[in-house]
């Protein structure tokens, strides 16, 4: 088995750096703006791939001249402040990235002022709507709460970039009152949806579904509020409400008699997989960042840090590693990006690892990043952050240089 050193995953994230300097190459300007492909889109668009150059610059392997064309890329054109703003598009995805380069260049104070205040109002409009939907004892949207295009999101953004302002402690409040239960409440959790895991209404999930994912599920809650929990400020209820999302999925996580397969958590449940009362192995995700044990881990690991739980956060570390040194469940990940790939899976390992210094995954992290490396050597990788060369040269460099200095560049997904 190869291994790849700091320095050839350092050299292979400078590889696809060089690929990603030119915006009028890498992510043309002339491009269909829609979707991911706007530039205020933290997944496929300039921002995303700002937020790369700005981490190089910080840690001193990169130069800010680039950092700087590329947010002036993300920044071009109208940016939405409107309803479907979040932390993945318009004022408040633009407000993550710039904040990242304020900590280090002064420059960019007056943009990210004007970019926190429309931040803090799409916020505030978000927790009026989510108030106003619990108060009338309705289940809630996908887009309410979750990582991507809700509230757990933002919240994120606001612990990270100012955890003592009042919005902050008005997002944790409200993520507190998400885990208390509904009225009409009979056996599921006051998070479950009507909805499937696309967000909209279908025929194959006429009561919705209960969510235990990172990117649209209850993970990233967990992980918001462990982090207040663990680093303030955390308020009133916080724990029990940790211990509210924790009693849930202890109840659905699965513990194989044999140890190496680790403890796992399925992506998501319907009432009728509810009714059984028993999961089919074949609910299991592939380990993944955005419904898999790479995000689902790093929540239940927060989660025991942060309620003084040393078996949680064994059980979390154990269900990690057992990912990292099964051959099936590493086949599964033939992507090489954060979100659906190798990338977001070595990430978390990597994170999880520097948090309690678990020699175990230690050992295999450079395992995985020469996997990944011999994959990127294949070609064929689109731009972008979340599935694209962006997050994964993100990955790799932070592997190569040991650290990720705050603001942490993995907020957007709930890693730090």
């Amino acid at each position: 088995m190869t291994t790849a050193t700091p320095t050839t995953a350092l050299a292979a994230a400078d590889r696809l750096v060089q690929t990603l300097a030119d915006p009028e190459t890498a992510w043309p300007l002339g491009q269909p703006e829609g979707g991911r492909s706007w530039p205020q889109s933290l997944a496929g668009g300039a921002s995303g791939i700002a937020l790369l150059h700005i981490e190089r610059a910080r840690t001193g392997h990169g130069d800010w001249d680039t950092a700087h064309t590329w947010l002036l890329a993300a920044l071009h054109g109208d940016i939405s402040a409107a309803a479907n703003a979040n932390l993945y598009f318009g004022a408040p995805a633009l407000a993550f990235v710039t904040s990242t380069a304020a900590a280090t260049q002064g420059r960019y104070r007056r943009v990210l002022d004007r970019l926190d205040a429309a931040t803090i109002t799409v916020t505030r409009t978000r927790l009026a709507a989510a108030h106003r939907r619990i108060n009338r004892a309705e289940r809630p949207p996908m887009e309410e709460f979750d990582l991507v295009q809700g509230l757990s999101g933002l919240g994120a953004y606001h612990l990270s970039r100012h955890p003592h302002h009042e919005i902050t402690r008005d997002v944790l409040a409200y993520l507190v009152r998400l885990t208390e239960p509904l009225s009409d409440t009979v056996g599921l959790p006051p998070w479950w949806m009507d909805v499937a895991p696309t967000g909209a209404p279908h025929p194959d999930y006429p009561d919705g579904h209960g969510n235990f994912g990172t990117a649209h599920g209850i993970s990233a809650t967990l992980s918001v509020l462990s982090r207040a929990l663990l680093h303030g400020p955390a308020v009133r209820g916080t724990a029990e409400a940790i211990e509210q999302i924790c009693s849930w999925t202890d109840h659905w996580r699965q513990d194989s008699q044999d140890s190496q397969e680790g403890p796992w958590w399925p992506g998501q449940l319907t009432v009728e997989q509810t009714a059984d009362h028993r999961l089919h192995p074949g609910l299991r995700p592939r380990p993944s960042w955005c419904y898999g044990v790479s995000g689902t881990a790093r929540a239940q690991q927060l989660a025991g840090l942060a309620l003084g739980d040393p078996q949680r956060v064994r059980d979390a570390e154990n269900a990690i590693l057992a990912a990292l040194r099964d051959p099936l469940q590493l086949a599964l990940l033939p992507e090489t990006g954060l979100c659906h790939g190798m990338a977001g899976l070595l990430h978390a390992a990597w994170r999880m690892a520097a948090e309690t210094g678990n020699p175990a995954i230690t050992a295999e992290v450079p395992h995985l990043a020469d996997r990944l490396i011999t994959a990127l050597d294949q070609g064929g990788h689109d731009a972008e952050l979340l599935d694209g060369a962006a997050g994964t040269a993100l990955a790799l460099h932070t592997i190569g240089t040991g650290h990720a200095p705050g603001p942490h560049w993995d907020t957007f997904l709930a890693l730090a």
